[in-house]
């Protein structure tokens, strides 16, 4: 009762300067400010003491009651806190939501329809809960891999293309202006500008630059999912921004040879390895000037 009393006097504007600097400090305020702030429009009309009061004594049978008037504000705290859930079941089904896989990081998660996701380091994905079935369609920024419930058509849109599917399991990849689709199991269809391809068990197809290249795989999942990148036929600024999206690091490259294509995979769990592999690769020296810091330099 204590806490409905604070917050009726602070919803009146009757706090004293103590309690509105207790009140404020409280873990739930900013949740009663964003609420308030919402429903700034509501008014509860006054009392109006005297017709009530002549209503009583035109009664033959009155029982005299006493309305605390502390009731007119927990009217106007209940309104607010029902609006305020109806706010709140909005924006977790109406507003999209959105999943990300920090620098460094993976996350999971799954779908309405128990499709299972799993993002890859700096990745983003956003979709929306209401109308699910109906309307199965995500938004990917960076990789991601998809195992599908068996169901009506699943579709992946980027910036670059849009892949569909139906009950399948796949991984989509969107780098800047290089679009990878690897299939693990049943068929995809990829949109690419004015190029539709079907992709089945074991295949893979890459966009970069209007030029399509297509590969096949016998892995059953993506090699980051056991903590291996896997390129092909990638520069070393890919390379480079790839490791930094997995180790949360800076690199600088003061070389400007860098049309090898490299073909073969890095560990994400092995920063030493996969720097080696690099430096050997493509005849740079490596030099770690701080702990998320590195420098590649010609030899």
């Amino acid at each position: 009762m204590k806490k409905d009393h604070i917050l009726a006097k602070w919803l009146n504007d009757d706090l004293s300067e103590k309690e509105l600097a207790e009140f404020e400090a409280s873990p739930d305020f900013e949740k009663y400010q964003k609420i308030k702030n919402y429903t700034a429009h509501l008014e509860v009309d006054d009392f109006d003491e005297d017709t009530m009061l002549s209503n009583i004594l035109q009664q033959k049978k009155t029982t005299q009651k006493v309305v605390p008037l502390y009731k007119k504000w927990i009217f106007r705290a209940a309104a607010i806190f029902v609006l305020g859930l109806g706010i709140a079941f909005a924006m977790k089904n109406f507003i999209p939501q959105t999943q990300i896989a920090n620098f460094g990081e993976k996350t999971t998660f799954t779908l309405p329809d128990n499709s299972e996701v799993v993002l890859n380091s700096g990745s983003e994905i956003s979709y929306k809960k209401w109308n699910w079935n109906s309307n199965r369609h995500l938004k990917l920024k960076g990789e991601a891999y998809f195992k599908v419930s068996k169901g009506r058509r699943f579709e992946v849109h980027t910036a670059l293309g849009k892949v569909s599917v139906l009950g399948t399991q796949f991984n989509v990849k969107v780098r800047k202006n290089r679009f990878d689709v690897i299939c693990y199991e049943g068929r995809v269809k990829v949109n690419y500008a004015n190029t539709q391809i079907i992709l089945t068990h074991g295949q893979s197809v890459t966009f970069e630059n209007g030029k399509q290249f297509n590969n096949s795989t016998n892995s059953s999942k993506p090699e980051w999912m056991d903590n291996q990148i896997c390129f092909y036929k990638e520069n070393i600024k890919s390379l480079l921004d790839e490791v930094q999206r997995q180790y949360n690091i800076t690199t600088v490259l003061n070389t400007k040879d860098t049309n090898a294509l490299f073909t073969g995979k890095l560990p994400t769990e092995d920063l030493d390895v996969a720097l080696q592999i690099i430096s050997t690769t493509y005849h740079l020296e490596v030099k770690k000037v701080s702990k998320n810091k590195i420098i590649f330099d010609k030899k």
